[in-house]
């Protein structure tokens, strides 16, 4: 059996205020911690599960940014499809007989996410609340020292 790693947990910093994109967000977080905290014989439906997710969450984007004409939306569906083709060639490797693979996509998954959140997505979301609502995402954050 494969080591489990520590998890990736949902937290408030991830927050964009566009709230079709924080709760895509969250569910991303929580299947990705399910790539790195299901046990060996659960990988490949977890896997699965992350990439129909994948797939949806990046097309609902992708869609946003075409039909808004959204500037930097080339850079940003790019990386969506490069993200895309990694997964792909995890599910290969793992019907290969490779489950350690999953983790290490889990790993460079928690790695990239929140960069992709903070400069990507973030523009995109203030990009979506000003031409839905005029003006620029509220965000609350809980203060993490208390949380």
């Amino acid at each position: 059996m494969t080591e489990m790693q520590a998890g990736f947990d949902w937290t408030d910093r991830y927050l964009l205020g566009y709230a079709a994109m924080d709760d895509t967000h969250r569910e991303f977080v929580t299947l990705v911690d399910a790539l790195l905290t299901t046990p060996d014989d659960g990988l490949a439906q977890a896997l699965d599960a992350f990439a129909a997710h994948a797939v949806a969450h990046f097309e609902q984007e992708d869609g946003w940014m075409r039909t808004t004409d959204f500037p930097a939306g080339d850079c940003h569906i790019d990386e969506h499809a490069k993200v895309l083709a990694s997964v792909r060639e995890v599910q290969q490797a793992l019907a290969d007989g490779n489950s350690g693979i999953v983790r290490e996509l889990a790993q460079a998954l928690m790695d990239w996410f929140p960069g992709h959140a903070d400069y990507m997505d973030s523009a995109l979301a203030q990009w979506m609340v000003k031409r839905s609502h005029g003006g620029a995402p509220l965000v609350f954050r809980r203060d993490s020292a208390k949380a």
